[in-house]
């Protein structure tokens, strides 16, 4: 068994996206920051509702899957399909874009904080024209595990601890993605596998953490190097960090805004298709 470091890490810059709404934009910076098979991580937190409120108005996907993690706040999802989801605390939207889908994701709230997370998880070649879909998943279908000095709620994927085996809320996928929310108690410490044929990374939000001596870096993609398993180790303050994993897919990206393929000649039979209204026939 090997523990894994961090070999790289990926300050989140400050910027904007749909309407005006501000962002900490980590993978996806730039099309050459990526962690496959994640395009790109953002991660919103306010309290002034003029970064939120204009929202995401409707646009469109292609080639991909996006998961949001709202930790506080309340943002209303429709799409083409009929789709409606409200997204409230501790909530998760999980949408596959594939062949295409044309959403929104809008504010339901006028003031106080809006917090919380935006993945990009890729689809294989094989996968990117499957039929889209969409998944509302609610804070009490999110399994939620105990430790000595961790409490984890797992989103997606499997982690064994302390020998017992538990099942996140979405399991499976080609790229068997693990997506883990772990809180620290004050000098908490925690040892979680991660699949050796995974990439992986940590995300710290709040309060102070390090894996042995290497501290972690808040708002900050810290991609780790290879092994089977992480021990991180919270400040006096205690700790509240993502997990993020993977399987490598291993295929070109080609991305234009929201469409990701894997050549030019697929990007220009979506923008094609999406002007013809054909993106989601």
């Amino acid at each position: 068994m090997t523990l894994r470091s961090v070999k790289q890490i990926i300050p989140a810059l400050e910027t904007s996206d749909g309407a005006g709404v501000r962002i900490k934009r980590s993978l996806g910076q730039h099309q050459s920051v990526r962690l496959d098979p994640f395009l790109m991580l953002d991660e919103f937190g306010s309290a002034e509702a003029a970064d939120y409120i204009a929202g995401f108005p409707s646009h469109p996907h292609r080639g991909f899957e996006t998961v949001t993690y709202m930790i506080e706040g309340h943002m209303l999802h429709e799409d083409h399909l009929g789709n409606r989801g409200d997204l409230r605390n501790g909530g998760v939207q999980w949408m596959t874009a594939g062949r295409g889908i044309i959403h929104s994701e809008m504010p339901q709230q006028e003031e106080g904080v809006m917090r919380g997370f935006q993945l990009w998880l890729n689809l294989p070649a094989a996968g990117k024209m499957t039929d889209a879909g969409y998944r509302d998943i609610q804070p009490e279908d999110i399994p939620e595990i105990t430790s000595s000095g961790a409490r984890i709620k797992l989103i997606a994927g499997e982690l064994i601890l302390e020998g017992a085996s538990h099942q996140g809320a979405v399991t499976g996928g080609s790229t068997e993605p693990l997506y883990a929310d772990v809180h620290l108690s004050p000098d908490g410490q925690v040892t979680l596998p991660v699949p050796a044929r995974h990439n992986a990374m940590l995300y710290l939000y709040e309060g102070e953490a390090s894996l042995g001596e290497q501290a972690l870096r808040r708002s900050a993609a810290n991609v780790l190097d290879d092994g089977d398993r992480i021990t991180v180790t919270a400040g006096a303050g205690g700790a509240r960090l993502l997990l993020i994993a993977g399987k490598p897919i291993g295929e070109p990206i080609v991305q234009y805004g929201p469409f990701v393929m894997n050549t030019r000649e697929e990007i220009e039979q979506a923008l094609r298709d999406y002007r013809d209204g054909r993106l989601t026939a």
